[in-house]
């Protein structure tokens, strides 16, 4: 997926608050929220993204260590489904 379908989907209110379903092409589906940190603006513009996937979403959500999170290429990415926490 591109930068600008990733961010459209998650900035309309999924950024930092809600789990989405993410496929890949090449990987297993996961559960994780997407977060936004310092870098956020050079990473979306290189198409990539800092995910907290699902074992550390908890753990995140009190400490908000961006330690917890991974980053993803985006071209990866096949599509994304909204999760009703």
């Amino acid at each position: 997926m591109t930068n600008d379908v990733i961010a459209k989907f998650i900035e309309a209110g999924h950024l930092a608050k809600n789990s989405i379903k993410i496929d890949f092409k090449q990987r297993s589906s996961m559960v994780g929220v997407f977060i936004q940190t310092n870098d956020y603006d050079d990473l979306k513009a290189k198409n990539f993204w800092r995910i907290v996937i699902d074992p550390n979403i908890a753990p995140w959500k009190t400490s908000k260590d961006n330690n917890l999170a991974k980053i993803f290429n985006g071209m990866e990415i096949t599509r994304l489904t909204a999760i009703n926490n």
